[in-house]
């Protein structure tokens, strides 16, 4: 696991390019943080790296949403399970299909979305305690094989 301090909203859109640029077709990123924490943000930089055109926006009223990528790079799977009560509510979305295919970014998918695959990494953010202050403290971890220390530590230079 790495933990790092993401002082701005432009310092996490930079962190979810920089997972975007590691990731391929298979993989799953669980996203784990309160209301407001910058969850949608990372996605929003992994888009980027991904080549998506469209705006990024949070999926809560849909919860799934496909963006397409540039040419030759996985689609972007981006899931908002929040209104979802339980793995198997998340399993009824039938959404092993697109995994294989796609990058999937699930934000409050732990608990949930952890059957799509072995490996995955997830990113938990949470906010400072200070009122005013937007820093936010993100770890990001590993489960399985797929993504190494080295991989980790990539992710968290600026």
């Amino acid at each position: 696991m790495i933990e790092l301090a993401v002082t701005t909203a432009g310092a996490m859109q930079a962190l979810g390019e920089r997972i975007g640029h590691k990731c391929r077709a298979g993989d799953l990123v669980l996203l784990v943080g309160d209301l407001g924490a910058g969850k949608t943000t990372l996605v929003q930089g992994l888009g980027l790296a991904l080549g998506v055109a469209e705006r990024v926006t949070s999926p809560t009223f849909v919860i799934a949403r496909v963006h397409a990528t540039a040419s030759g790079l996985p689609n972007l799977l981006h899931v908002d399970a929040y209104r979802l009560g339980s793995a198997l509510e998340f399993d009824d979305l039938d959404l092993a299909a697109d995994v294989d295919e796609s990058v999937t970014v699930v934000e409050w998918g732990e608990g949930k979305a952890e059957q799509l695959a072995r490996d995955y990494l997830v990113v938990r953010i949470s906010r400072s305690d200070i009122g005013v202050d937007e820093t936010r403290r993100v770890a990001i971890s590993a489960v399985g094989s797929r993504w190494t220390l080295s991989d980790l530590e990539v992710l968290a230079r600026a």
